[in-house]
């Protein structure tokens, strides 16, 4: 799925960062943030395919209910932690039905992602999910007339060439978990471009945890009537299993509370990292899923469509460098 994949952290200056992190116990303190934010980030995506496609449990919206109400209980419970220490900041009407919109789009793209993990392998999955610098450049472009510079663009085509390949030469391909897979990694890029429309004022924006706070919420809201409406046995079938493997119950908890480490586990690595390093991180958290859900889960792979992830990952990359020097 890719829940942690949709947050955004307010910017930390590089020196900032490297402050932060200098000295040997900030090293490791910063070294414990990044593996907590790997475990939690390829635990809860190892843990939806286990689910929804190895244990049966065909329910993808309402598993995502189940992750949406654990972030938005969890983050009350750390917010009322924080207010005790501060006042919390007052938020507008306005903002706060901007804030519904972002949620409503972070929900159908978590479920979307979720919906794919059914169909389609991690690795070919995390390959798609990789363009999202692809779609993020085209619906600036498309929504907010944001245009980037023609070396940023022609760093894109590698990332689209790539998945292309990789479709091209994936065994377990179906058509119908690709299209969710697509859905779920441009839901991701809208809700970035978006994010930047809604809340551009300086007074209005707020962190990935904050923004988590207020989402999650929107986000129950829509999933409750929608787990009723389109998977009417959801709550028996949790009840059934429940009774014959406890075990269910408690992978299903330790699911959920792991989608809301994923948003504080990346909030605390960019607090404490710069971009670049970030960055870095992020192509090198991709490439570890994929390698460890193969070894896990035994779906088939070949030349071509690794080639194709790779060349996917080396775009991204090209991409970041472009927009780097282009700012």
């Amino acid at each position: 799925m890719g829940v942690g994949q949709a947050t955004h952290a307010l910017p930390v200056s590089s020196a900032a960062a490297d402050a932060a992190a200098s000295g040997s116990p900030g090293r490791l303190l910063t070294a414990g943030m990044v593996a907590a934010w790997y475990a939690s980030n390829i635990g809860v995506l190892l843990l939806n395919k286990y689910l929804l496609s190895v244990y049966g449990f065909r329910f993808p919206v309402f598993l995502t209910a189940c992750h949406m109400s654990a972030c938005a209980v969890l983050s009350c419970v750390a917010h009322a932690g924080r207010a005790a220490a501060a006042p919390p900041a007052s938020r507008s009407r306005g903002q706060l039905a901007r804030v519904a919109v972002l949620g409503a789009v972070f929900c159908g793209s978590v479920v979307a992602g979720n919906v794919s993990l059914r169909y389609l392998p991690v690795s070919f999955n995390q390959a798609v999910g990789a363009t999202t610098p692809f779609f993020t450049a085209v619906l600036a472009y498309a929504v907010a007339a944001r245009r980037e510079a023609c070396a940023t663009y022609a760093a894109l085509l590698p990332v689209v060439a790539g998945v292309v390949i990789a479709t091209g030469g994936e065994p377990s391909f179906h058509l119908f978990g690709f299209i969710m897979c697509v859905g779920a990694t441009a839901g991701r890029a809208l809700k970035t471009v978006l994010q930047g429309i809604l809340l551009s004022s300086e007074e209005e924006k707020m962190n990935s945890m904050d923004l988590l706070r207020y989402m999650a919420p929107v986000a129950v809201l829509l999933l409750v009537p929608a787990t009723l409406i389109m998977e009417r046995d959801a709550l028996g079938v949790v009840a059934a299993l429940a009774r014959e493997d406890p075990s269910f119950i408690w992978i299903l908890l330790c699911n959920s509370s792991l989608a809301y480490f994923v948003n504080l586990t990346n909030f605390l690595v960019t607090k404490h990292t710069s971009p670049l390093t970030l960055q870095v991180l992020g192509n090198a958290k991709g490439a570890v899923a994929v390698v460890v859900s193969i070894l896990i889960f035994r779906n088939p792979v070949t030349f071509v469509g690794m080639l194709g992830y790779g060349i996917t990952v080396a775009g991204v990359i090209l991409y970041g460098e472009a927009k780097k020097r282009n700012k």
